[in-house]
């Protein structure tokens, strides 16, 4: 299971998560190592789409939806469908994918910059790991930095792939 933080304005309208341009670099990241995404089960820690209008933009406000981070209040709202939705599927891993999720389960302490790519035991699931959000690649500054965190979020993907090959042999 991979959860992310909410959301995006693609996701909102097509009613599907990952869909848009953070979920076709996730795709790519999943194809990568092997993982078939109709064989994880995807969704997000805030279930609503937080928007903010663009301000200075040539087109007319409310064209264009930019999402704006969700609160601790929203998550803590929306936890309980979270833990309905793991309840239900029994993942085998749970993927938090940005701050956001990671710290909706594993608590506000928790620092993916410094614990991405660990296993960690948690109330929520079996096994826990968290890596980057895709969009925060697509926010790089440059290509050069863009390639290294892909190739980063690709390492912490493989880690998950082996660990489900590993389970699958328990």
């Amino acid at each position: 299971m991979f959860v992310g933080e909410q959301p995006g304005d693609k996701e909102d309208l097509a009613g599907q998560p990952f869909v848009g341009p953070a979920g076709q670099l996730f795709d790519r990241a999943l194809a990568a190592v092997g993982i078939d995404r109709s064989t994880v089960y995807v969704t997000n820690i805030v279930k609503h789409f937080k928007w903010k209008r663009t301000l200075g933009s040539t087109r007319a406000p409310g064209k264009r939806r930019l999402h704006d981070k969700p609160n601790t209040y929203e998550v803590t709202a929306c936890k309980p469908w979270l833990e309905t939705e793991i309840a239900a599927v029994k993942p085998r891993i749970v993927v938090c994918l940005g701050s956001t999720a990671a710290q909706g389960l594993l608590g506000k302490q928790f620092r993916v910059t410094k614990e991405r790519g660990q296993f960690l035991e948690s109330e929520a699931a079996a096994l826990i790991m968290a890596t980057v959000h895709p969009s925060s690649i697509l926010r790089a500054a440059s290509d050069a930095d863009r390639q290294s965190e892909m190739a980063e979020f690709i390492r912490d993907l493989e880690r998950v792939a082996e660990k489900l090959e590993e389970l699958a042999k328990d």
